[in-house]
């Protein structure tokens, strides 16, 4: 349910915004999704990180977790290029609790390998809200994740070589599950509330002195 109180917060944000900017936050909320999100483990190049945090903006998919149990690093807002202002990145110190929170909110945890009784991606059931684990190309994903996947998923190959960069494989794995989404009757879609929060976190950003001008709000409610 929409709060009246956030809904006038917003109107008076958006007082300060362009009414183009406000007409493309709504527009591209229309495309957004929790329905996938995408976990990263331990990716030391930092690079890799940003890109695939730019991969989810491009194609829609809202939330991204980050998991710094060996390699804690900021992201590098060059690679991601402003993607960071738009996709929520959720950042855990180990798999475990990323697991936890993910099952807490109702995901299955689907670990990407080419190995084990890997789903090839064009039969990968997309029903389900599923959280896609991508782990670093010479070591791939930690035992923690691997023994608690509710799934796994591969890329299908065909060449001498078994793994693809990360930035790379994510590309590919969330263009093909948020396209076939997308295709499909499944309510993928943010709800009115999530949409409204999102709403005013990213007009929020595109304002400066936000808190002044959040504090001049207050005085008058």
């Amino acid at each position: 349910m929409k709060n009246t109180s956030d809904l006038e917060y917003l109107a008076y944000l958006e007082t300060f915004i362009t009414e183009n900017r406000r007409d493309k936050f709504i527009e591209i909320l229309q495309s957004r999704t929790t329905h996938f999100t995408i976990a990263i483990e331990d990716v030391f190049q930092l690079h890799n990180t940003s890109a695939v945090m730019r991969t989810c903006e491009v194609f829609g998919i809202q939330q991204m977790h980050v998991i710094e149990e060996k390699y804690g690093k900021k992201i590098d807002k060059e690679i991601a290029l402003g993607a960071q202002k738009w996709v929520d990145v959720n950042r855990h110190a180990s798999a475990q609790t990323c697991i936890d929170s993910l099952k807490q909110q109702g995901y299955k945890i689907i670990a990407t390998s080419p190995h084990n009784d890997s789903c090839l991606m064009d039969d990968f059931e997309i029903s389900e809200r599923s959280a896609i684990f991508f782990g670093t190309e010479k070591m791939g994903l930690s035992d923690t994740v691997m023994q608690q996947a509710d799934g796994f998923l591969k890329i299908p190959m065909v060449g001498f070589t078994e793994s693809i960069n990360i930035s790379s494989s994510a590309a590919i794995v969330i263009q093909n599950i948020t396209g076939r989404l997308r295709k499909s009757d499944i309510s993928w879609k943010l709800t009115e509330y999530e949409i409204l929060e999102k709403r005013i976190d990213w007009t929020r950003k595109s304002i400066k002195d936000i808190d002044f001008i959040t504090s001049k709000y207050l005085e008058t409610v």
